[in-house]
């Protein structure tokens, strides 16, 4: 039995599989299995996991199910699996050959934790970076249920690793999520054990064109489900859900102000001000909405 079993959910993830299992391949730690999902593709996907499953042997263990999503995918796979930890990525993510080494001495050397996660780069389709996450924040560690419930912690999926002794406590993913399904298992997870950060970049996001985690409506209501489904657990008081909302909207009026909409993006930043004046970052928003605001109605001029 590996230690360690690599997650890996795909739906038309053809254009960039074998670069994700190639990554797994390189990777330091090698006592791993992959345990892949095809979410019903209709691309290439399935002859490139059953090369793939031929050439690894019991080291890939290539399951398909009908396209249920991604977090029915990824069950499907914990379900499956047996190992002491479960490693998370998608088929068209890329993790760095020490993620898995970093990951696994986390948790070894932090037996209170449930979950490990690392600092992350994200790509764009042709794997150029376009963003880094790795900025050092208090409460990222540790006892973190309030910081992911109020937005100013992010657990990046690709770098997390978790315990299965956990998972079997809070249960895997919620599948009646189709976003914020992730921050909402991290969020169970860490009301129950402790968080350890690797503060390092271990892995590389790919943002495709089009994606939810761009923004949109979808995206806003699942975050403002997330929200609504653990008012009044442990760490999610009422106080914690007014900073938690402040900062959806925030994320709105910022996505809205790329597209142009300054007059909705306007309106989603006063809100997020109103709900928490406390935070700078709603008055920069605000703030720069303005001014570029301004700048157009001036060029139009």
């Amino acid at each position: 039995m590996p230690k360690v079993d690599v997650i890996v959910p795909a739906y038309n993830a053809g254009r960039f599989l074998a670069t994700s299992l190639e990554s797994v391949i390189a990777q330091t730690f090698q006592d791993w299995r992959i345990v892949l999902v095809d979410d019903g593709s209709t691309d290439d996907t399935d002859e490139i996991a059953r090369n793939y499953a031929a050439r690894l042997g019991r080291r890939l263990l290539h399951l398909t199910q009908s396209n249920k999503g991604v977090s029915a995918a990824r069950n499907a796979a914990i379900h499956a699996s047996d190992s002491e930890y479960i490693a998370m990525m998608d088929g068209d993510d890329v993790w760095l050959p020490e993620r898995l080494e970093l990951s696994v001495r986390a948790l070894d050397q932090h037996p209170d934790a449930g979950l490990s996660y690392g600092f992350v780069s994200c790509i764009d389709d042709m794997g150029k970076v376009i963003s880094t996450h790795d900025q050092l924040h208090s409460g990222a560690e540790g006892r973190v249920a309030r910081s992911l419930y109020t937005r100013s912690v992010d657990v990046p999926c690709v770098t997390v690793t978790v315990r299965r002794a956990v998972l079997n406590s809070t249960g895997a993913f919620d599948e009646t999520m189709h976003a914020s399904e992730d921050r909402d298992l991290w969020l169970r997870i860490a009301q129950k054990s402790d968080v350890v950060r690797v503060p390092k970049i271990i892995a590389l996001y790919r943002r495709s064109q089009g994606s939810l985690t761009t923004g949109g409506q979808r995206m806003f209501d699942a975050q403002m489900r997330f929200v609504e489904k653990h008012r009044g657990s442990a760490s999610c008081d009422e106080t914690a859900r007014r900073i938690a909302v402040s900062s959806i909207y925030r994320q709105r009026a910022e996505t809205l102000g790329a597209q142009g909409r300054t007059i909705q993006a306007l309106r989603d930043a006063v809100h997020a001000l109103l709900l928490n004046p406390l935070h700078t970052r709603h008055y920069r928003t605000l703030i720069s909405l303005l001014w570029n605001g301004l700048r157009r109605k001036g060029i139009r001029g």
